[in-house]
């Protein structure tokens, strides 16, 4: 099939709404709605889940979807070096910064 350029345009727009509503549905849902304090609780932890579930699967599963340890060792020095890092200073950019020059670097070395 061929597509033509009305319908790459109604793709686009599709792909907006698709995008648009699980971000605005929430805000006209508890627009008039109290928030508990527990759901707030349990929501900070969302974003560090969603990035641990990342970074373990880009360290420990290969892309042939087996588990192995052996195939991102820089990778993982750097991981644990900048978790230290992170606890430590607090700083996202600090830990950014150290985390891509130890791949970087490890990778040459190893």
């Amino acid at each position: 099939m061929e597509w033509n350029g009305m319908q790459h345009f109604l793709l686009v727009i599709l792909c907006f709404f698709v995008a648009l509503v699980p971000r605005f549905f929430p805000l006209f849902f508890f627009r008039k709605r109290k928030i508990p304090k527990w759901f707030n609780e349990w929501m900070e932890f969302v974003p560090i889940c969603l990035f641990t579930s990342l970074v373990v699967k880009d360290l420990f599963i290969t892309k042939t979807y087996t588990f192995s340890i052996a195939n991102s060792i820089p990778e993982l020095i750097a991981s644990i070096v900048v978790i230290i890092v992170a606890f430590w200073t607090r700083s996202m950019a600090l830990s950014v910064i150290i985390g891509l020059a130890l791949v970087f670097g490890l990778t040459f070395l190893l």
